[in-house]
């Protein structure tokens, strides 16, 4: 995941800036930098996207659709009108950039797609003509660790990392503070409501710390998860 997520960092910040690309927007669904994922794409309006991009760059937006806040709305008082509801559910402002490694069209119409993380990006909604949403994506700089702290918190980190993880003896060296962050988010299967502020922090040591208080939250019960 480390050399993946350096390689996609250096795409998403050169062929992101100023464009507009297609949005593929899923529930309790997170693409991190440098990780796979795949897709099975059978919506009329998902499978009209995947055959425009394959015509083109093959860039998409994964964004993570907003939880409904669970309240009802106050009644409106009389003689004025209800506000509107938004054409589309909302998204995070913060997506995964992705980019389509392998594609299967099946006699039906549906597509296998295998979509790889490219970074994360700002996104707001764009208009277009097509089946499916659009969004202007713009990419997003890190706040760093201040270097003092690095050390310390590169060790709880590492210690976590590798208590999820029983696959792994060691990490490979030149691994970020942010990616292990990211790998450790991912290992603990947090419910959407919890991810999607970590997912969407971009000062690093706030995220770490995020990560490091959900780990310890969560028992490992002793096995990788």
């Amino acid at each position: 995941m480390a050399h993946e997520a350096e390689e996609a960092a250096g795409a998403a910040q050169g062929d992101a800036a100023s464009c507009v690309a297609p949005l593929f927007p899923l529930s309790n669904v997170f693409l991190f930098p440098g990780t796979r994922m795949p897709l099975h794409i059978f919506e009329p309006r998902y499978r009209q996207m995947v055959s425009d991009l394959l015509d083109g760059p093959g860039r998409l937006v994964l964004g993570t659709l907003c939880e409904p806040n669970g309240k009802h709305a106050a009644p409106c008082p009389p003689g004025f009108e209800a506000p509107a509801k938004p054409p589309h559910p909302s998204v995070l402002a913060i997506g995964g950039l992705a980019e389509i490694l392998q594609h299967e069209r099946l006699p039906d119409g549906r597509f296998y797609i295998l979509v790889t993380g490219l970074g994360r990006v700002r996104i707001r909604e764009a208009p277009c003509d097509r089946l499916y949403r659009r969004v202007h994506v713009t990419p997003v700089c890190e706040t760093p660790v201040c270097p003092s702290r690095e050390c310390l918190l590169r060790e709880k980190l590492t210690r976590a990392v590798l208590t999820r993880c029983k696959e792994l003896d060691a990490l490979p060296d030149g691994v970020s503070l942010s990616q292990l962050a990211d790998l450790l988010l991912l290992r603990l299967q947090l419910p959407s409501s919890v991810m999607s502020p970590l997912f969407s922090e971009l000062d690093v040591e706030k995220r770490v710390l995020g990560a490091l208080a959900e780990h310890t939250r969560r028992p490992t019960d002793g096995g990788a998860i």
